[in-house]
C-alpha cells in the first residue's frame, strides 16, 4: 500500500497534467487520473517494467479518457475533437519499446543540432517548450517548430527503415 501512495505522490501531478492537455476539462481529468491510480492499483502486477512508471501511468489515463469520450458520445467517429490527438503511436510512446527506442536513440545520435537537443530536452528531459525555448534564447514558438520538425525526422527515418 505504501508504494501506491509514494507512486501517487511522485505522478500525480506529471498524469493530470497529460491528461489535461488533452482535455479540455480540468475536473475529467482530475476525475481521470484519480481513476488511472486505482486501476494502477488492480494491476500494478501485470506492470512488467519494461518502460518507464510514469510511461505506464499515462497510457491507463490515456485509454480511460479514450473509453470515457466513447462512452460520453462526444465524438461520432467521423468528427473527432481538437484536443484529441492521433491514435498513430507518437514518437514518445514508440520511446516505450526498447526495441523501438534503441531505434530512435541511434537515428537521434545521427540527427544535426539543434534538433536533437531540443527533442532530447522535451522527451527525455521533460521541458516545457518555453523552457527550452528559453534555454536557447529563443521563442517558446521556435522550440515547439524545432521539436516538431525534429519528430518529423525521426518518423521519415523510421519510414525509411521499413
Amino acid at each position: 500500500m505504501e508504494k501506491i501512495e509514494e507512486l501517487y505522490n511522485d505522478y500525480f501531478h506529471d498524469v493530470y497534467l497529460y491528461i489535461r492537455s488533452l482535455s479540455t476539462d480540468e475536473h475529467l481529468a482530475e476525475d481521470i487520473t484519480q481513476e488511472t491510480f486505482f486501476k494502477a492499483l488492480k494491476s500494478v502486477e501485470s506492470f512488467r517494467g519494461d518502460c518507464d512508471i510514469r510511461v505506464w501511468l499515462c497510457q491507463i489515463a490515456k485509454n480511460l479518457l479514450y473509453t470515457h469520450y466513447k462512452k460520453a458520445k462526444r465524438f461520432t467517429g467521423d468528427e473527432i475533437p481538437d484536443t484529441m490527438p492521433d491514435t498513430a503511436l507518437s514518437v514518445e510512446e514508440q520511446l516505450a519499446d526498447s526495441q523501438q527506442s534503441a531505434v530512435i536513440h541511434r537515428i537521434l545520435h545521427t540527427m544535426a543540432e539543434p534538433y536533437k537537443e531540443v527533442f532530447t530536452l522535451r522527451v527525455f528531459g521533460e521541458l516545457s517548450f518555453r523552457q527550452i525555448g528559453e534555454l536557447f534564447g529563443k521563442t517558446e514558438s521556435w522550440a515547439r517548430v524545432t521539436f516538431h520538425r525534429a519528430k518529423l525526422k525521426i518518423i521519415e527515418e523510421l519510414e525509411e527503415q521499413k
